[in-house]
């Protein structure tokens, strides 16, 4: 079957540029793994983390990456494989003795994903817990034995005999099943029990005495409900009843107890307009407003575990750096933080303790790997890497990335990362691809950015220079510098990217005649803006599941209330005008841009009419070259490895085109995809 795959029509060489034999290409960084979660045992002598392992495009049957299980000792280095081969095991806690690890895992025959463990000493998984439907969360009680899950509600048997007759009508945003939690004992054959809890439940943790549950809880399972009005509640571990609510004000992220079981600190947002949730807040358990620890600061919080009744230990991010420190709330109005690990070290995205508070895990990336595990014990200056998941990287060469500050046209001080030429040669101008974040509420760190949509390492190693800029409205900076983008939604957010192309032609660097712009979602939106209203200033562009009509945008998501709190702050018909006019179709007529579109067939957060409607403008008003490309059964964003090499080789196939190759044009439709290296 392999063999029928590859003799297709013969493609064309697709790129113009030679890549040397010990640099990273598309096919190499498809191959990476990377660790997507990372927990220390209560004694902090082990880490269980789980390891995100790609198939093989043209080798593996077709889908997105293996989750496995591993544990790492801390003190020899040496990890081992728990649960491998083609499973998908998320969600890995410890059991409160040590002994066994719990993780989330679909087997054959599970009805969808159900709760196991493990002995820390061998031997085959036992099925904890299993719902009617998919657990998608939970939380081991503090006795060891019983566990809280969280699942959605099941179909009714009428439902679901009129379905399977053909009766598969779908109600569009009425045709719900929220998730709620149930309470049962693990390994116990009867089924867990539903607490009555009103709204969708997301996560649920026990309180340090086991008879309350911290809710995550939003009114729908609509996605923008579980944006925007998502808050914590705290019930009776009983039947449900509840007992306190926290009015955190919009977007909220994670949760937890503190160990006395008086408070409850979350990282949300500072206020209904806050583009994201990076605010550390405690809340006390009987409920009302929370507190903001570090009001005003200007970094966000990333995440956070407690170390004592009065301590946390944060993740922080401080524009592209990031940091490790602590902050004592005995006194909350005067709370400051302490640096534990300064910024200028790995990026740390995620931390977890050990019962005594003196042992850190951290899944953590930096310029030279994808995440991997690190750790840290009290009193040590920095974490300790104790994971190597791609050895292959040790062979490789890598492009320099550097920190790039500059001053925006009205003063704003900025700053982004620029991967060099691999083989740069002194007083020479290299073209340039312009990375756009998506969000806005998104930045990027001084770590790994290479990904299939992202080409740092890839495109360096073919001659370009890559820089991705944090432009106003990104995180990373605090609150007040997210709102800088709002209602004005590709002004100066987007006049910032050009003037970073500016900057760097400035250098010396950049051949100004010799760039493109590329990013997904709110980057592909920019992508669409730079391709037509400042068309003379880009030569080739690569929108990926962008937008190109801030009207239709709105009547077609699944996040408009987020769009108007945290963006526009106002409505399309409010300013009709407006949208119009901050819309890349607008100025369609006048793109000379050659433009590759792409999108997932099956995007809810934007429809891939947006993609559509820019390839039709674009048709019917210019004369520049466009293409438009769309996955099947993807989303937003590709999660199948056959997509996301195809994405990849495409996007690098038409920067090189337009920019150092024949231009004219469109390249050859297909793909060779065996030798495309």
């Amino acid at each position: 079957m392999l063999s029928m795959l590859l003799v297709v029509a013969p493609c064309a060489r697709p790129f113009s540029v030679e890549v040397p034999a010990d640099a990273l290409t598309a096919h190499k960084l498809a191959e990476l793994r990377s660790v997507v979660a990372a927990e220390i045992s209560p004694d902090g002598a082990k880490i269980a983390y789980v390891l995100a392992v790609p198939r093989k495009p043209l080798v593996d049957e077709d889908g997105g990456a293996w989750t496995e299980l591993h544990i790492v000792d801390v003190a020899s280095g040496a990890s081992r494989a728990y649960v491998a081969g083609k499973v998908n095991v998320s969600a890995p806690a410890w059991t409160s003795d040590g002994k066994h690890i719990a993780f989330l895992q679909k087997r054959a025959d599970d009805k969808g994903s159900a709760l196991y463990v493990i002995a820390l000493d061998g031997g085959e998984a036992r099925r904890a817990e299993a719902a009617d439907e998919s657990i998608s969360a939970y939380d081991l009680h503090p006795d060891g034995q019983r566990v809280v899950v969280i699942a959605s509600e099941s179909e009714s048997a009428e439902r679901k005999k009129l379905r399977e007759k053909g009766f598969a009508q779908e109600i569009y945003e009425e045709d719900l099943r929220s998730s709620k939690p149930w309470v049962g004992t693990l390994f116990d054959e009867a089924k867990p029990a539903k607490l009555a809890v009103a709204g969708h439940v997301s996560t649920a943790q026990w309180n340090p005495k086991g008879d309350k549950l911290a809710l995550t809880v939003s009114p729908t399972p609509l996605v923008d409900d579980d944006y925007m009005r998502k808050r914590v509640q705290v019930v009776n571990a009983v039947d449900g009843a509840l007992l306190a609510q926290v009015e955190n004000p919009g977007k909220l992220g994670e949760i937890a107890w503190s160990p006395d079981g008086e408070r409850i600190a979350m990282i949300a947002a500072g206020d209904i307009h806050d583009p994201t949730d990076a605010r550390l807040m405690v809340a006390p358990a009987s409920g009302g407003a929370p507190v903001e620890v570090f009001p005003l600061i200007e970094g966000d919080t990333a995440t956070f575990a407690w170390q004592t009744a009065d301590s946390l230990l944060c993740v922080m991010h401080r524009g592209v750096e990031a940091s490790f420190e602590k902050v004592v709330i005995t006194d909350l109005a005067n709370a400051r933080p302490k640096v534990l690990v300064a910024p200028g070290g790995p990026i740390l995205t995620t931390v977890s303790l050990s019962e005594d508070g003196l042992r850190a895990a951290f899944v953590a990336n930096s310029p030279l790997h994808p995440p991997e595990v690190f750790t840290m014990a009290h009193g040590e200056e920095r974490p300790r890497r104790v994971t190597d998941s791609n050895p292959m990287l040790a062979k490789l060469r890598l492009a320099p990335q550097e920190v790039v500050r500059f001053k925006a046209r009205d003063g704003l001080e900025l700053e982004g990362l620029l991967n060099r030429p691999l083989d740069e040669k002194k007083g020479e101008r290299y073209p340039l691809i312009l990375y756009v974040h998506g969000g806005p509420e998104s930045h990027h760190s001084n770590g790994w950015l290479s990904a299939y949509g992202d080409p740092a390492q890839t495109a360096a190693a073919r001659g370009f220079a890559v820089m991705h800029t944090n432009y106003r409205g990104s995180t990373g900076r605090g609150m007040a510098f997210a709102k800088l983008g709002q209602n004005d939604a590709a002004g100066k957010e987007f006049d910032d990217l050009i003037d970073a192309i500016d900057h760097l032609v400035a250098t010396g660097l950049v051949d100004k005649d010799k760039v493109a712009v590329t990013g997904g979602s709110y980057g592909g939106y920019a992508t669409a803006w730079l391709s037509t209203r400042y068309s003379d200033r880009v030569a080739a562009g690569v929108m990926f599941v962008g937008i190109s009509d801030k009207i239709s945008k709105v009547g077609t998501t699944d996040i408009p209330d987020e769009e108007f709190f945290v963006h526009a702050l106002h409505r399309p018909w409010e300013d009709w005008t407006k949208m119009l006019e901050r819309s890349p179709i607008f100025y369609a007529g006048q793109c000379k841009t050659p433009l590759l579109i792409l999108h997932g067939k099956d995007d809810p957060r934007v429809n891939p009419g947006q993609s559509r409607e820019m390839y039709r403008h674009l048709k019917l008003r210019s004369a520049a070259p466009v293409r438009l490309v769309l996955y099947p059964g993807e989303g937003h964003g590709n999660r199948k490895a056959a997509a996301r090499l195809d994405y990849n080789l495409r996007m690098q196939q038409w920067i090189e085109h337009y920019l150092t190759g024949a231009k004219g044009a469109p390249p050859a439709m297909d793909l060779d995809y065996a030798e495309a290296e």
